[in-house]
C-alpha cells in the first residue's frame, strides 16, 4: 500500500482531496497544527510551521508520495512589514527544505501544488507549460522559485516530481472571488459588467482532485509539469449566468464601459478585484490530458452546480 504524506490537508483543496485518497486506499499521513478535526483513520504529525529550518523527520518515515499543498497564500490585509520575504520563507525556502529532507528520507515522488501565477495572473495570450514565466506577485515569484529548486534537485537524486499549475480553482467553501459572484448573483440585482469580453480558465476543485490522485499513479507524471483547468473557458458575464441558470435566476447584467469599472475598482482600492473581473488568463491544459490519458470527469456546469448547491445550504 503507497504510503502519503500531505501538508496543507485543513485547506480548501486538502479537505477534498482526502476522501478521494480514502476511497482509493492510500496509507494516509498528515502534517496538523490541530488534530482535534480530524479521523483516527490518519496518521497525524504536529507540526507548527513551514521555514527552511522546519525538521520533517518524522513526518517523512516511511513515506512513498509527498503532497505538498501547505503555503502562505493571498492574504487580505497584510501584517507584515514585508510580505515577499514571508512568501519566499514558506513558499520557497519551506519546499526546498522539504524536497531535500523528503530524498534524504527515501520518499519516492514529490508532488508540488504550484499556481497558474507562477507564469502571470493576466495574460492576453493562451498559456501553457512552455509559456515564459513572468510572475507579478509575490506569492507567483516565490512559487517560481519553489519550482526552480525542484527542477534542480530531484534530477541528481532517486526521487521524481510531478508540479501542478491550476487556475483558479471553485467548489464548496471556496472563499474568495468565486464566493463573491456567487453572493452578487444571489441578490438578483442588476450589475454593470454586461460589456466586459475577457477569457478565463478555471477548475472546479472535484477535476483538480482527480488530476492528483492520476498523478501519483500514472508513471507519465513524473518530473512533469501540468496546468490544470476544466477546459472550458468563459467570461466574467458568461460565468455569471452560468452560475445564475445554476441558480434558477437570469441576472441582469447591463453593458457598462470596461475602462470605467477598471477606474471605479481603482479609486475604491480594490483593483485586484477589478483585475481578475475585467482581465483574461486562458490556459491550454492539454497536455496533462494527452501525456496521462485524463479528462475532467465533471463540467463546468456540473461543477458549479455543486458549489451552488453548497451555497445555498451555507446561506440557509
Amino acid at each position: 500500500m503507497t504510503s502519503i504524506l500531505i501538508t496543507g490537508a485543513t485547506g480548501f483543496i486538502g479537505s477534498n482531496l482526502l476522501p478521494k485518497l480514502e476511497q482509493n486506499n492510500f496509507n494516509i499521513s498528515l502534517t496538523v497544527r490541530n488534530a482535534t478535526n480530524f479521523s483516527s483513520i490518519y496518521s497525524l504529525i504536529p507540526l507548527n510551521s513551514i521555514d527552511g529550518d522546519t525538521n520533517w523527520r518524522q513526518a517523512l518515515k516511511n513515506i512513498d508520495v509527498v503532497i505538498h499543498m501547505a503555503a502562505r497564500a493571498h492574504i487580505l490585509k497584510e501584517s507584515v512589514t514585508n510580505p515577499e520575504a514571508e512568501f519566499d520563507q514558506v513558499n520557497a525556502e519551506g519546499t526546498i527544505n522539504l524536497v531535500k529532507q523528503s530524498i534524504e528520507a527515501g520518499v519516492k515522488h514529490f508532488i508540488f501544488f504550484s499556481s497558474i501565477g507562477a507564469i502571470a495572473t493576466l495574460s492576453d495570450t493562451i498559456i501553457n507549460e512552455s509559456s515564459p514565466c513572468n510572475p507579478d506577485t509575490p506569492y507567483g515569484k516565490s512559487k517560481l522559485k519553489a519550482e526552480k529548486a525542484i527542477k534542480e534537485i530531484c534530477p541528481n537524486s532517486t526521487m521524481t516530481y510531478t508540479i501542478l499549475r491550476p487556475t483558479l480553482v471553485y467548489g464548496p467553501n471556496n472563499p474568495g472571488n468565486m464566493e463573491r459572484l456567487l453572493k452578487l448573483t444571489a441578490k438578483n440585482l442588476p450589475l454593470p459588467l454586461g460589456g466586459i469580453n475577457n477569457s478565463r480558465s478555471l477548475v472546479y476543485v472535484g477535476n483538480l482532485v482527480d488530476a492528483i490522485i492520476t498523478c501519483i499513479e500514472h508513471p507519465n507524471a513524473k518530473n512533469q509539469i501540468f496546468i490544470i483547468s476544466d477546459g472550458e473557458d468563459l467570461s466574467t458575464p458568461e460565468l455569471i449566468c452560468r452560475i445564475g441558470k445554476a441558480m434558477g435566476k437570469s441576472p441582469l447584467l447591463l453593458p457598462f464601459p470596461p475602462s470605467l469599472l477598471k477606474l471605479a475598482t481603482k479609486i475604491i482600492g480594490k483593483e485586484d478585484v477589478g483585475d481578475r473581473l475585467l482581465g483574461s488568463l486562458q490556459v491550454d491544459s492539454s497536455k496533462i490530458r494527452q501525456m496521462l490519458n485524463w479528462n475532467p470527469p465533471y463540467t463546468v456546469d456540473e461543477g458549479l452546480k455543486i458549489t451552488v448547491n453548497w451555497f445555498k445550504n451555507a446561506q440557509s
